[in-house]
Protein backbone atom coordinates (compact mmCIF):
# COMPACT_ATOMS: atom_id res chain seq x y z
CA UNK A 1 0.00 0.00 0.00
CA UNK A 2 1.02 3.27 -1.25
CA UNK A 3 2.01 5.88 2.18
CA UNK A 4 -0.46 8.63 2.49
CA UNK A 5 1.56 11.82 0.75
CA UNK A 6 0.25 13.74 3.92
CA UNK A 7 2.33 12.13 6.17
CA UNK A 8 5.19 10.70 4.84
CA UNK A 9 8.32 12.73 4.02
CA UNK A 10 9.41 14.83 1.03
CA UNK A 11 11.50 12.92 -1.14
CA UNK A 12 13.96 15.38 -3.12
CA UNK A 13 15.54 13.88 -6.56
CA UNK A 14 19.05 15.34 -6.96
CA UNK A 15 18.82 17.54 -10.22
CA UNK A 16 21.74 16.21 -12.05
CA UNK A 17 22.09 19.15 -14.06
CA UNK A 18 21.78 21.34 -10.77
CA UNK A 19 24.93 20.75 -9.17
CA UNK A 20 23.52 22.40 -6.21
CA UNK A 21 20.41 20.37 -5.46
CA UNK A 22 21.34 19.00 -2.28
CA UNK A 23 21.15 15.26 -2.81
CA UNK A 24 18.22 14.11 -0.51
CA UNK A 25 18.54 9.99 -1.70
CA UNK A 26 21.68 9.17 -3.68
CA UNK A 27 20.32 6.52 -6.30
CA UNK A 28 22.41 3.16 -6.00
CA UNK A 29 22.79 3.29 -9.63
CA UNK A 30 25.01 6.76 -9.84
CA UNK A 31 27.59 7.70 -8.36
CA UNK A 32 27.61 10.38 -5.27
CA UNK A 33 27.23 13.60 -5.78
CA UNK A 34 29.48 15.94 -3.73
CA UNK A 35 28.22 17.82 -0.46
CA UNK A 36 27.96 21.46 -1.45
CA UNK A 37 27.57 24.39 1.04
CA UNK A 38 24.13 25.49 1.04
CA UNK A 39 23.26 29.15 0.74
CA UNK A 40 23.03 30.89 4.16
CA UNK A 41 19.83 32.49 3.07
CA UNK A 42 18.07 29.58 2.97
CA UNK A 43 19.42 28.05 6.03
CA UNK A 44 16.39 27.64 8.44
CA UNK A 45 17.07 29.81 11.54
CA UNK A 46 19.32 29.05 14.27
CA UNK A 47 21.10 26.71 11.95
CA UNK A 48 25.21 27.81 12.15
CA UNK A 49 26.74 28.91 9.17
CA UNK A 50 30.41 29.31 7.86
CA UNK A 51 29.99 32.04 5.51
CA UNK A 52 32.20 35.03 6.06
CA UNK A 53 30.24 38.36 6.92
CA UNK A 54 30.16 40.69 4.91
CA UNK A 55 32.45 43.78 6.18
CA UNK A 56 30.76 47.06 6.87
CA UNK A 57 29.92 49.98 5.06
CA UNK A 58 32.95 52.43 5.11
CA UNK A 59 30.53 55.55 4.55
CA UNK A 60 28.73 54.09 7.47
CA UNK A 61 31.51 53.36 9.66
CA UNK A 62 33.39 57.02 8.38
CA UNK A 63 30.11 58.41 9.46
CA UNK A 64 29.80 56.53 12.96
CA UNK A 65 33.27 58.54 13.90
CA UNK A 66 31.87 62.09 13.63
CA UNK A 67 32.56 62.74 17.17
CA UNK A 68 36.04 62.56 17.37
CA UNK A 69 36.06 65.54 15.11
CA UNK A 70 37.68 64.49 11.76
CA UNK A 71 37.00 65.41 8.73
CA UNK A 72 35.29 63.52 6.23
CA UNK A 73 38.36 62.42 4.15
CA UNK A 74 40.20 61.74 7.28
CA UNK A 75 37.28 59.35 8.44
CA UNK A 76 36.83 57.61 5.75
CA UNK A 77 40.82 56.60 5.63
CA UNK A 78 40.39 55.63 9.61
CA UNK A 79 37.49 53.49 8.54
CA UNK A 80 39.04 52.04 5.75
CA UNK A 81 42.11 50.65 7.47
CA UNK A 82 39.84 49.49 10.67
CA UNK A 83 38.00 47.87 8.46
CA UNK A 84 41.54 46.31 6.70
CA UNK A 85 42.85 45.42 10.02
CA UNK A 86 39.54 43.27 10.63
CA UNK A 87 39.60 45.88 14.05
CA UNK A 88 35.94 47.90 12.58
CA UNK A 89 34.63 47.07 16.23
CA UNK A 90 37.28 49.66 17.58
CA UNK A 91 37.43 51.52 14.98
CA UNK A 92 36.86 54.93 17.58
CA UNK A 93 40.14 53.87 18.75
CA UNK A 94 41.80 54.17 15.83
CA UNK A 95 39.91 57.53 15.16
CA UNK A 96 41.09 58.97 18.66
CA UNK A 97 44.80 58.18 17.66
CA UNK A 98 44.51 59.74 14.77
CA UNK A 99 43.11 62.66 16.30
CA UNK A 100 45.77 62.68 18.40
CA UNK A 101 48.34 63.15 15.71
CA UNK A 102 46.94 66.34 14.93
CA UNK A 103 47.99 69.46 15.90
CA UNK A 104 46.44 70.53 18.98
CA UNK A 105 46.91 72.60 22.09
CA UNK A 106 48.67 71.08 25.07
CA UNK A 107 49.66 71.82 28.52
CA UNK A 108 53.59 72.42 29.14
CA UNK A 109 54.02 70.95 32.29
CA UNK A 110 57.67 70.15 32.30
CA UNK A 111 59.30 72.67 33.21
CA UNK A 112 61.16 73.43 29.85
CA UNK A 113 60.69 77.05 28.89
CA UNK A 114 61.63 76.49 25.38
CA UNK A 115 60.20 73.07 24.75
CA UNK A 116 61.48 72.28 20.82
CA UNK A 117 59.24 69.30 20.85
CA UNK A 118 56.01 71.89 22.35
CA UNK A 119 56.57 74.44 19.60
CA UNK A 120 59.16 76.56 22.10
CA UNK A 121 58.15 80.44 22.63
CA UNK A 122 54.31 80.37 23.45
CA UNK A 123 52.63 82.77 21.39
CA UNK A 124 49.26 83.92 20.78
CA UNK A 125 48.64 84.18 17.18
CA UNK A 126 45.36 86.68 16.06
CA UNK A 127 44.85 88.43 12.94
CA UNK A 128 41.93 89.89 11.46
CA UNK A 129 41.01 88.68 8.61
CA UNK A 130 41.95 91.78 6.71
CA UNK A 131 44.94 92.94 3.82
CA UNK A 132 47.69 94.81 5.28
CA UNK A 133 50.76 96.85 3.69
CA UNK A 134 52.87 94.10 3.87
CA UNK A 135 54.64 94.73 0.12
CA UNK A 136 53.08 98.36 -0.54
CA UNK A 137 54.55 102.04 0.42
CA UNK A 138 51.10 103.97 1.64
CA UNK A 139 53.08 106.88 1.29
CA UNK A 140 53.88 106.63 -2.91
CA UNK A 141 51.30 104.10 -3.65
CA UNK A 142 53.92 102.05 -5.20
CA UNK A 143 54.96 98.59 -4.51
CA UNK A 144 57.41 97.94 -1.38
CA UNK A 145 59.57 95.34 0.73
CA UNK A 146 57.99 93.11 2.84
CA UNK A 147 61.07 94.15 5.15
CA UNK A 148 61.12 97.39 5.80
CA UNK A 149 58.49 97.58 8.64
CA UNK A 150 59.88 94.76 10.64
CA UNK A 151 63.35 95.48 9.39
CA UNK A 152 62.66 99.18 10.45
CA UNK A 153 61.51 97.79 14.50
CA UNK A 154 63.94 94.75 14.79
CA UNK A 155 66.62 97.34 14.33
CA UNK A 156 65.58 99.81 16.52
CA UNK A 157 65.49 97.43 18.99
CA UNK A 158 68.31 95.94 18.60
CA UNK A 159 70.43 98.54 18.30
CA UNK A 160 71.20 98.02 14.59
CA UNK A 161 71.63 99.81 11.50
CA UNK A 162 69.34 97.41 9.50
CA UNK A 163 67.66 94.17 9.73
CA UNK A 164 65.97 91.60 7.67
CA UNK A 165 64.60 88.15 8.56
CA UNK A 166 64.08 85.01 7.44
CA UNK A 167 62.46 81.48 8.33
CA UNK A 168 64.88 80.30 10.38
CA UNK A 169 68.10 80.82 12.28
CA UNK A 170 70.09 78.22 10.42
CA UNK A 171 68.34 80.00 7.17
CA UNK A 172 69.68 83.48 8.29
CA UNK A 173 73.23 81.43 8.44
CA UNK A 174 72.64 80.05 4.91
CA UNK A 175 72.15 83.23 3.59
CA UNK A 176 74.98 84.84 5.20
CA UNK A 177 77.43 83.04 3.65
CA UNK A 178 75.75 82.60 0.12
CA UNK A 179 75.46 86.85 0.20
CA UNK A 180 79.01 87.57 1.86
CA UNK A 181 81.52 84.47 1.18
CA UNK A 182 80.87 82.43 -1.59
CA UNK A 183 83.84 80.82 -2.85
CA UNK A 184 86.13 82.33 -0.21
CA UNK A 185 87.10 81.32 2.76
CA UNK A 186 85.20 81.88 6.59
CA UNK A 187 87.20 81.36 9.85
CA UNK A 188 85.89 79.21 12.56
CA UNK A 189 87.21 78.39 15.66
CA UNK A 190 87.48 75.07 16.27
CA UNK A 191 85.02 74.49 18.96
CA UNK A 192 82.71 76.24 18.01
CA UNK A 193 81.54 73.75 14.99
CA UNK A 194 78.32 72.86 16.40
CA UNK A 195 75.88 70.80 15.15
CA UNK A 196 71.80 71.68 15.72
CA UNK A 197 68.81 69.95 15.97
CA UNK A 198 67.93 67.65 13.22
CA UNK A 199 71.64 66.71 12.66
CA UNK A 200 72.46 69.77 10.63
CA UNK A 201 76.11 70.83 11.05
CA UNK A 202 77.54 74.09 10.72
CA UNK A 203 79.94 72.50 8.17
CA UNK A 204 77.29 71.38 5.85
CA UNK A 205 75.28 74.50 5.90
CA UNK A 206 78.92 76.54 4.82
CA UNK A 207 79.65 73.70 2.54
CA UNK A 208 75.81 74.27 1.13
CA UNK A 209 76.48 78.10 0.89
CA UNK A 210 79.43 78.16 -1.26
CA UNK A 211 81.58 79.42 1.31
CA UNK A 212 84.88 77.69 2.23
CA UNK A 213 85.59 76.43 5.75
CA UNK A 214 88.68 77.58 7.72
CA UNK A 215 88.71 76.03 10.54
CA UNK A 216 90.69 77.80 13.47
CA UNK A 217 92.63 76.42 16.95
CA UNK A 218 91.79 73.58 18.65
CA UNK A 219 88.54 72.35 20.15
CA UNK A 220 89.61 74.06 23.32
CA UNK A 221 91.43 76.58 22.83
CA UNK A 222 91.66 79.62 20.22
CA UNK A 223 94.04 82.63 20.40
CA UNK A 224 93.76 85.79 18.86
CA UNK A 225 96.90 85.01 16.51
CA UNK A 226 94.79 81.98 15.23
CA UNK A 227 92.60 84.45 13.59
CA UNK A 228 94.73 86.93 12.38
CA UNK A 229 97.13 83.99 10.29
CA UNK A 230 94.52 82.99 8.50
CA UNK A 231 93.62 86.68 7.77
CA UNK A 232 96.30 87.74 6.52
CA UNK A 233 97.33 84.52 4.38
CA UNK A 234 96.13 85.57 0.76
CA UNK A 235 95.88 82.03 -0.20
CA UNK A 236 92.69 81.87 2.21
CA UNK A 237 91.32 84.69 0.84
CA UNK A 238 89.17 85.20 4.42
CA UNK A 239 85.50 86.57 3.34
CA UNK A 240 84.18 86.84 7.51
CA UNK A 241 85.53 85.41 10.66
CA UNK A 242 81.85 83.45 12.13
CA UNK A 243 81.47 83.64 15.86
CA UNK A 244 78.82 80.80 16.86
CA UNK A 245 77.83 80.54 20.04
CA UNK A 246 77.95 77.17 21.71
CA UNK A 247 74.80 77.53 22.72
CA UNK A 248 73.53 73.88 23.38
CA UNK A 249 76.61 72.78 24.89
CA UNK A 250 80.02 74.13 27.22
CA UNK A 251 83.66 73.46 26.96
CA UNK A 252 85.01 73.80 30.58
CA UNK A 253 88.46 73.42 31.72
CA UNK A 254 91.64 74.00 30.27
CA UNK A 255 90.21 76.22 27.77
CA UNK A 256 90.92 79.59 25.50
CA UNK A 257 88.63 81.77 23.57
CA UNK A 258 88.77 85.18 21.62
CA UNK A 259 85.84 87.82 22.28
CA UNK A 260 83.67 90.03 19.49
CA UNK A 261 85.65 92.84 20.42
CA UNK A 262 89.21 91.45 19.88
CA UNK A 263 87.86 89.43 16.60
CA UNK A 264 86.51 93.06 15.52
CA UNK A 265 90.31 94.51 15.26
CA UNK A 266 91.76 92.05 12.53
CA UNK A 267 89.68 93.50 9.75
CA UNK A 268 87.26 90.82 8.06
CA UNK A 269 83.71 91.42 8.68
CA UNK A 270 82.57 89.58 12.19
CA UNK A 271 79.36 87.75 12.06
CA UNK A 272 78.49 86.79 15.45
CA UNK A 273 75.50 83.45 15.22
CA UNK A 274 74.53 84.39 18.89
CA UNK A 275 71.16 81.70 18.19
CA UNK A 276 69.42 82.11 21.57
CA UNK A 277 68.14 85.33 20.66
CA UNK A 278 68.57 87.41 23.98
CA UNK A 279 68.01 91.29 22.74
CA UNK A 280 69.55 93.07 25.70
CA UNK A 281 71.49 91.72 28.65
CA UNK A 282 70.00 94.35 30.41
CA UNK A 283 66.19 93.28 30.04
CA UNK A 284 64.91 96.94 30.61
CA UNK A 285 61.43 95.34 29.60
CA UNK A 286 61.24 93.74 32.62
CA UNK A 287 59.96 95.10 36.05
CA UNK A 288 63.34 94.65 38.07
CA UNK A 289 66.81 93.77 37.40
CA UNK A 290 67.77 90.95 35.20
CA UNK A 291 67.12 87.27 36.09
CA UNK A 292 70.88 85.88 36.98
CA UNK A 293 70.55 82.84 34.79
CA UNK A 294 71.07 85.00 31.63
CA UNK A 295 74.42 86.26 33.01
CA UNK A 296 76.39 84.18 30.81
CA UNK A 297 74.49 84.47 27.58
CA UNK A 298 75.43 86.89 24.83
CA UNK A 299 72.83 89.15 23.79
CA UNK A 300 72.21 91.18 20.80
CA UNK A 301 72.62 94.87 21.76
CA UNK A 302 75.71 93.97 23.32
CA UNK A 303 77.15 92.13 20.53
CA UNK A 304 76.60 94.60 18.11
CA UNK A 305 78.47 97.19 20.25
CA UNK A 306 81.17 95.25 21.00
CA UNK A 307 82.23 95.13 17.14
CA UNK A 308 80.39 92.53 15.43
CA UNK A 309 78.79 93.74 11.88
CA UNK A 310 76.27 91.57 11.79
CA UNK A 311 74.49 89.04 14.75
CA UNK A 312 72.24 86.35 13.82
CA UNK A 313 69.76 85.25 16.23
CA UNK A 314 66.16 83.15 16.39
CA UNK A 315 63.11 84.15 16.70
CA UNK A 316 61.25 81.63 19.14
CA UNK A 317 63.78 81.37 21.66
CA UNK A 318 65.06 84.07 24.21
CA UNK A 319 63.33 86.41 21.70
CA UNK A 320 60.22 85.13 22.69
CA UNK A 321 58.81 85.64 18.99
CA UNK A 322 57.58 83.04 16.48
CA UNK A 323 59.93 81.09 14.75
CA UNK A 324 62.23 82.83 12.17
CA UNK A 325 66.18 84.07 11.57
CA UNK A 326 67.12 87.55 11.83
CA UNK A 327 69.91 89.06 10.36
CA UNK A 328 70.89 92.27 11.93
CA UNK A 329 73.66 94.96 11.81
CA UNK A 330 75.63 97.13 8.95
CA UNK A 331 73.20 98.50 6.66
CA UNK A 332 75.64 97.79 3.71
CA UNK A 333 75.81 93.60 4.85
CA UNK A 334 72.31 93.30 5.31
CA UNK A 335 70.83 94.91 1.67
CA UNK A 336 73.62 92.55 0.13
CA UNK A 337 72.24 89.69 2.10
CA UNK A 338 68.16 91.03 0.78
CA UNK A 339 69.61 91.37 -2.78
CA UNK A 340 70.51 87.33 -2.84
CA UNK A 341 68.17 84.67 -4.61
CA UNK A 342 68.18 82.91 -1.54
CA UNK A 343 66.60 86.12 0.51
CA UNK A 344 63.51 85.23 -1.49
CA UNK A 345 63.90 81.11 -0.79
CA UNK A 346 64.01 81.93 2.64
CA UNK A 347 61.79 84.98 3.31
CA UNK A 348 58.77 84.66 5.89
CA UNK A 349 55.25 84.88 5.26
CA UNK A 350 53.17 87.60 6.44
CA UNK A 351 51.60 85.85 9.74
CA UNK A 352 54.99 85.25 10.74
CA UNK A 353 56.34 89.16 10.28
CA UNK A 354 53.05 90.21 11.98
CA UNK A 355 54.12 88.05 15.35
CA UNK A 356 57.76 89.23 15.10
CA UNK A 357 56.43 93.34 14.45
CA UNK A 358 53.91 93.26 17.49
CA UNK A 359 56.95 91.07 19.39
CA UNK A 360 58.96 93.67 19.09
CA UNK A 361 56.92 96.94 19.61
CA UNK A 362 56.60 94.73 23.35
CA UNK A 363 60.05 95.22 23.51
CA UNK A 364 60.40 98.42 22.42
CA UNK A 365 57.13 99.77 24.49
CA UNK A 366 59.37 97.65 27.10
CA UNK A 367 56.14 95.94 27.81
CA UNK A 368 57.54 92.34 29.12
CA UNK A 369 54.74 91.20 30.41
CA UNK A 370 52.97 91.40 26.54
CA UNK A 371 55.43 88.38 26.21
CA UNK A 372 54.58 85.27 26.75
CA UNK A 373 57.87 83.90 27.58
CA UNK A 374 58.75 86.83 29.84
CA UNK A 375 55.65 86.26 31.68
CA UNK A 376 57.03 82.67 32.52
CA UNK A 377 60.43 83.38 32.93
CA UNK A 378 59.83 86.53 35.69
CA UNK A 379 57.42 84.44 37.97
CA UNK A 380 58.97 84.30 41.40
CA UNK A 381 58.67 80.66 43.15
CA UNK A 382 56.73 82.30 45.77
CA UNK A 383 54.25 82.99 43.44
CA UNK A 384 54.39 79.35 42.03
CA UNK A 385 54.43 77.89 45.56
CA UNK A 386 50.83 79.63 46.87
CA UNK A 387 49.56 78.14 42.95
CA UNK A 388 50.73 74.45 44.38
CA UNK A 389 49.05 75.07 47.57
CA UNK A 390 45.93 76.40 46.39
CA UNK A 391 45.19 73.36 44.11
CA UNK A 392 46.82 71.11 47.25
CA UNK A 393 44.19 72.52 49.13
CA UNK A 394 41.24 72.04 46.16
CA UNK A 395 42.85 68.17 46.42
CA UNK A 396 43.12 67.59 49.81
CA UNK A 397 46.42 66.65 49.23
CA UNK A 398 50.23 67.43 49.97
CA UNK A 399 51.86 67.65 46.52
CA UNK A 400 53.45 70.84 47.01
CA UNK A 401 57.01 70.54 46.27
CA UNK A 402 60.40 72.63 44.98
CA UNK A 403 61.27 72.15 41.80
CA UNK A 404 63.92 73.12 38.51
CA UNK A 405 62.80 74.61 35.48
CA UNK A 406 65.03 75.08 32.89
CA UNK A 407 65.33 77.37 29.70
CA UNK A 408 65.24 74.47 26.87
CA UNK A 409 65.11 75.21 23.24
CA UNK A 410 68.84 74.56 22.83
CA UNK A 411 69.95 77.68 25.27
CA UNK A 412 71.74 77.32 28.66
CA UNK A 413 72.50 73.92 28.99
CA UNK A 414 73.41 74.27 32.02
CA UNK A 415 71.67 76.28 33.46
CA UNK A 416 68.52 75.54 36.05
CA UNK A 417 66.16 77.98 37.21
CA UNK A 418 64.28 77.79 40.64
CA UNK A 419 60.57 76.73 40.39
CA UNK A 420 57.58 75.52 42.54
CA UNK A 421 55.07 72.80 41.69
CA UNK A 422 53.38 69.31 42.71
CA UNK A 423 55.16 65.74 42.96
CA UNK A 424 53.21 62.83 42.25
CA UNK A 425 54.33 59.30 43.59
CA UNK A 426 54.04 57.34 40.42
CA UNK A 427 54.23 57.50 36.96
CA UNK A 428 50.82 58.97 35.38
CA UNK A 429 52.47 60.62 32.70
CA UNK A 430 51.08 58.79 30.09
CA UNK A 431 47.03 59.19 31.36
CA UNK A 432 47.58 63.15 31.60
CA UNK A 433 48.49 62.43 28.21
CA UNK A 434 45.87 60.75 27.24
CA UNK A 435 43.73 63.64 28.44
CA UNK A 436 41.49 65.44 25.92
CA UNK A 437 43.97 68.56 26.43
CA UNK A 438 46.68 66.86 27.14
CA UNK A 439 48.78 67.00 30.11
CA UNK A 440 52.63 66.89 29.23
CA UNK A 441 54.29 66.57 32.61
CA UNK A 442 58.50 65.05 33.33
CA UNK A 443 59.23 61.76 35.04
CA UNK A 444 62.22 61.75 37.70
CA UNK A 445 62.95 58.57 39.75
CA UNK A 446 59.29 56.94 38.38
CA UNK A 447 57.91 59.99 40.31
CA UNK A 448 55.59 62.60 38.14
CA UNK A 449 56.53 66.79 38.64
CA UNK A 450 54.25 69.09 37.34
CA UNK A 451 56.43 72.19 37.24
CA UNK A 452 53.93 75.10 37.44
CA UNK A 453 56.59 77.46 35.89
CA UNK A 454 55.06 76.36 32.40
CA UNK A 455 51.73 75.76 33.08
CA UNK A 456 49.60 79.51 32.38
CA UNK A 457 47.77 80.64 35.71
CA UNK A 458 44.35 80.02 33.94
CA UNK A 459 45.03 76.18 33.55
CA UNK A 460 45.37 75.33 37.30
CA UNK A 461 41.88 74.65 37.17
CA UNK A 462 41.83 72.05 34.50
CA UNK A 463 44.82 71.18 36.03
CA UNK A 464 43.24 70.38 39.29
CA UNK A 465 40.27 68.35 37.74
CA UNK A 466 42.48 66.29 36.05
CA UNK A 467 45.04 65.24 38.88
CA UNK A 468 41.87 64.66 40.85
CA UNK A 469 40.66 62.02 38.28
CA UNK A 470 43.66 60.31 38.68
CA UNK A 471 43.57 56.91 41.00
CA UNK A 472 46.99 57.52 42.58
CA UNK A 473 45.96 60.87 43.51
CA UNK A 474 42.01 60.68 44.15
CA UNK A 475 42.86 58.34 46.06
CA UNK A 476 45.01 60.30 48.70
CA UNK A 477 42.31 62.65 48.33
CA UNK A 478 39.80 60.93 49.72
CA UNK A 479 41.81 59.47 52.94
Amino acid sequence: MDPDPATSPIRQEADPTNPSTPNQEADPQTPPVPNQEADPTTRSAGQETDAPQRPPSVDKLARSLSSHGLPHPLAVAVARQAIADGAAEVADDYARRRRRQMITEVINATGVMLHTNLGRAPLPVSVPARYTNLELDLETGSRGSRQKAVGDVLAAACGAEAAMVVNNCAGAVLLTLAALATNRGVAVGRGEMVEIGGGFRIPDVMNQSGARLVEVGTTNRSRLSDYSNVAEDPAIDLAMILKVHRSNYRIVGFTEDVSVTELATIGPPVVADIGSGLLDSTCPWLNGPPPGWLAEEPAVRQTLAGGADLVLFSGDKLFGGPQAGIIAGRADLVATCGRHPLARALRPGSLVLHALHETTLAYLHRRGGDIPFWAMAARTPDELRRRADAIDSELGTALSTPCDSVPGGGTLPTVTVASHGLRISADVSEPLRELDRPIVARVEDGNTIIDLRTVDPGDDAYLTSALARLPSVGAKAGS
